[in-house]
């Protein structure tokens, strides 16, 4: 399992498309959506290419392929555009490799990041996945309980001095790449 993970699109139909572009550049068979997909929400600008509607076309092609967790700009209303579910606050995938620890298996947590974050992990144990967004900032690193911690930051509006990004899982390492899909940051599992 080769896993593109992105967050924070916001509607952004000019980054969708660069963002699903590196799905096949790098290889990717599956597509992780963290939340925040179609509204821009309240306190942020409009996102450069903002549509909504051609958003959600551009993800649509990819529906059998993606997991989805709603984010705190999602609606039920988004859901009518979309044709893969996005209505849970998280999701939890199972890796079925060994991990680094020797353990048959890994799970990834997916969660948008405004209910489960860095600092309210749900139960995880040594060796699992929590993967977030909601802060539009990246974030990748082991915590001491050996729970690796992944933010991709925002496909549309990175803040905190950040560029534009996306992450990718392959089972052994994840890495922030920027929406281009060149690596900057890795982290092996």
């Amino acid at each position: 399992m080769k896993c593109l993970i992105c967050s924070d699109i916001h509607g952004s139909a000019e980054r969708a498309e660069q963002a699903l572009a590196c799905v096949s550049a790098l290889g990717c068979d599956t597509l992780f959506v963290l939340g925040d997909v179609l509204y821009h929400g309240p306190r942020n600008p409009l996102p450069p290419g903002h549509d909504p509607k051609r958003t959600a076309a551009l993800l649509n092609e990819y529906a059998p392929h993606i997991i989805a967790c709603r984010g705190n700009c999602d609606a039920e209303v988004d859901q009518v555009m979309l044709s893969f579910p996005m209505l849970c606050d998280s999701a939890l995938v199972f890796d079925s490799g060994v991990n680094a620890g020797g353990r048959a298996g890994r799970r990834l947590f997916l969660s948008h990041g405004h209910i489960w974050s860095p600092e309210k992990l749900p139960p995880l144990a040594s060796g699992d996945v929590f993967l977030c967004g909601h802060t539009h900032i990246p974030l990748l690193y082991r915590r001491e309980d050996g729970v690796a911690v992944c933010n991709p930051g925002s496909v549309s509006l990175p803040k905190g001095g950040s560029e534009a990004g996306i992450a990718v899982y392959d089972g052994e390492r994840i890495v922030l790449c920027t929406l281009d899909g060149k690596p900057y940051k890795e982290l092996v599992l």
